[in-house]
């Protein structure tokens, strides 16, 4: 295996038309938290692979006695949705490769529609979510979700790379951000991505009661998996 990112397939699926979710950690792990929210919340998600790369740290995650990897890609072939969902933040360096397995993948799998999300922090007293979209018929979901657009800002990191990559591809991505005062656990930031996640893809339905107790679960359990691959990390990048 060289430094890149390689997908290793575990079952075939029929995604044409489907959905990609981001699940990857970024800007906290608001993000994550969603995603893994999703899929817990959303029944009948399938392991179908997983990312591996010499620049992840060697690490197994250990779930209801199974180990995994720490990245994966879940998919609920009903509604044709695919969650790229990990439980590790992955270093600055390789965002760009991140965002470009996810892309390729997507555009071989005939995917309608990328979304993903990141926390942005304001001195706002409500917590609200907004989104940017790369194309008119990504813009139009979110007006149809009643999503209110950003006009000016910026996006760092993965979710800012799918944007520019999706521009001048024409690929329809959203990402979502979360704005809110810089107070609380990350889990309440991913339980309103969650929500409206939900709104843009069919099916994906959130229960919030159920969310949030899944949700704090889903932080505890994150934040403990960075914690001991930091060291693993330290190792790799210095």
């Amino acid at each position: 295996m060289n430094n890149g990112i390689v997908i290793r397939e575990l079952q075939a699926v029929d995604m044409e038309g489907g959905f990609v979710i981001d699940g990857f950690p970024y800007a906290g792990l608001a993000n994550a938290i969603a995603t893994e929210s999703l899929i817990n919340t959303t029944s009948q998600f399938e392991l179908m692979g997983v990312l591996d790369s010499e620049l992840f740290p060697p690490i197994s995650i250990i779930r209801d006695e199974v180990p995994g990897f720490p990245a994966r890609i879940f998919v609920n072939k009903q509604l044709k949705v695919a969650v790229f969902s990990s439980y590790l933040t992955p270093h600055e360096s390789l965002h760009r490769e991140v965002a470009r397995v996810m892309l390729e993948w997507a555009t071989e799998h005939k995917c309608s529609l990328i979304v993903s999300s990141s926390a942005v922090k304001t001195e706002e007293e409500k917590p609200f979510v907004i989104g940017v979209a790369t194309t008119a018929e990504a813009r139009k979901k979110l007006s149809d979700a009643e999503i209110p657009i950003l006009k000016n800002g910026t996006v760092p990191g993965i979710p800012g790379i799918l944007l520019n990559e999706g521009s001048i591809t024409n690929t329809n991505v959203i990402v979502l951000l979360y704005k809110g005062r810089d107070t609380g656990p990350d889990f309440r930031a991913g339980a309103e991505i969650c929500m409206a996640m939900s709104k843009l893809v069919p099916g994906a339905a959130c229960d919030l009661r159920t969310l949030m107790s899944e949700a704090e679960n889903v932080e505890v359990q994150m934040k403990q998996a960075e914690e001991e691959a930091g060291p693993l990390r330290d190792a790799i990048y210095g």
